[in-house]
């Protein structure tokens, strides 16, 4: 994978210049209630109270923060609203004459839809070989790093499959604008002219040393109709050389159900895995730094749980995860969307993750382990299964 360097960050969006204590913190204010704290983000503007008891004042801060920063990009600041309907997310971007959908990849060119990515015949991406076992998200039940559903599911019983590769489809789109992106720089490749890959070439990609497929980016949302047909290819080689192959998601799941389901019925059928990442419960948290709704997030996620878990519960086909977020994603954040998740399934595994400084939000400190512990004890008043995740970021 190519990553934006350090030069063109610097060029692209401006660091936040705000105080420095002796600690090495940075202090920063919310321009609603002008309280200052490490735990607040100038780069975001506004503090997570007022978020949640001042909202709409608060979302007009993030608003034009949020169009600033995509702007730099050349992205609509929000999902437009008249025009030709898009249908691929649950944004359902309708789309003026010569616009462009929120996403970066759909157009409204003379009166008629035209994708620049996101068909089978065009996905804006990037891909490459991850050798397992991985820093998945499911690491800690999944077949590929665990063994677990071996030998219909796993090469290997009990242990992690070495010498098999991850094949991971970084998609250069997104549906949400989050303002603490820890990939944010798939916007560039939403706004270039990025080579296009094929589904059909992407799936030759999918080797005999491939045991599994992730999706994620920016995320597979914007473009699913590539991400399901490469599916679709490379399984039917797979079945043809009688090889193990996985398909699994990382996604925000701000998809339309028809999508969804195409995909939960991969993740069942292979062993694989659809992982949602629950930003937030709180719409007004969501809307302000995520820039939209994710209120059929939720959805979905209940769709897909109430519909697929139970058909194989032992090897689960989803998972959550959320982001701490430094004063923004405290353990009442995480108690409600532990208890939203019991209300489905409390065997649903859940993975809390530490936050690393990036993007809009750069001024934060990274997540505390005495956060990442009280965030797990209110998770496990709910769900059975609760794990940290990326413990060495935690400071």
């Amino acid at each position: 994978m190519v990553f934006v360097g350090e030069a063109t960050r610097d060029r692209t969006i401006e660091r936040c210049q705000t105080p420095i204590l002796s600690s090495g913190l940075r202090l920063g204010r919310c321009q609603i209630c002008d309280k200052s704290s490490p735990h607040i983000s100038s780069g975001a503007g506004v503090c997570s109270e007022c978020l949640l008891k001042r909202t709409e004042e608060a979302l007009a801060v993030t608003g034009r923060i949020h169009e600033e920063s995509r702007a730099k990009f050349g992205l609509p600041a929000s999902p437009p609203r008249e025009g030709l309907m898009c249908g691929i997310c649950a944004n359902n971007c309708k789309i003026p004459d010569a616009g462009m959908g929120y996403c970066g990849l759909v157009l409204n060119s003379e009166g008629r839809i035209r994708r620049r990515g996101g068909t089978p015949d065009s996905g804006i991406l990037e891909w490459y070989y991850d050798a397992l076992p991985t820093n998945c998200v499911a690491w800690w039940f999944c077949p590929g790093c665990t063994g677990s559903g071996f030998p219909k599911y796993s090469y290997s019983n009990e242990k992690p499959e070495k010498g098999y590769d991850n094949l991971a489809v970084f998609y250069g789109s997104c549906s949400f604008d989050c303002l603490f992106c820890q990939n944010w720089h798939y916007r560039s490749l939403a706004i270039s002219d990025a080579p296009q890959v094929s589904s059909a070439a992407l799936a030759e990609k999918a080797t005999k040393s491939v045991s599994c497929i992730c999706f994620f980016g920016g995320d597979p949302s914007p473009q699913m109709p590539h991400a399901l047909e490469t599916s679709r290819l490379a399984l039917i080689k797979a079945d043809h050389d009688h090889r193990i192959l996985r398909v699994c998601w990382e996604t925000n799941g701000c998809m339309n159900f028809s999508y969804l389901d195409q995909a939960m019925e991969f993740s069942l059928q292979t062993g694989g895995n659809m992982k949602f990442d629950i930003k937030f419960w709180d719409e007004g948290l969501a809307r302000g730094i995520c820039g939209v709704s994710n209120a059929q997030s939720l959805k979905n996620f209940d769709r897909a749980g109430r519909k697929y878990f139970e058909a194989r519960p032992n090897l689960p086909v989803l998972t959550a995860s959320t982001l701490l977020i430094p004063g923004y994603v405290n353990e009442l954040e995480v108690g409600s969307i532990a208890e939203f998740i019991s209300g489905i399934d409390d065997r649903i595994p859940y993975s809390l993750l530490a936050f690393s400084p990036q993007y809009v939000m750069s001024d934060l400190p990274a997540t505390s382990r005495e956060q990442a512990l009280r965030c797990r004890d209110a998770a496990l008043k709910h769900l059975k299964q609760v794990r940290i995740g990326n413990e060495h970021l935690l400071s």
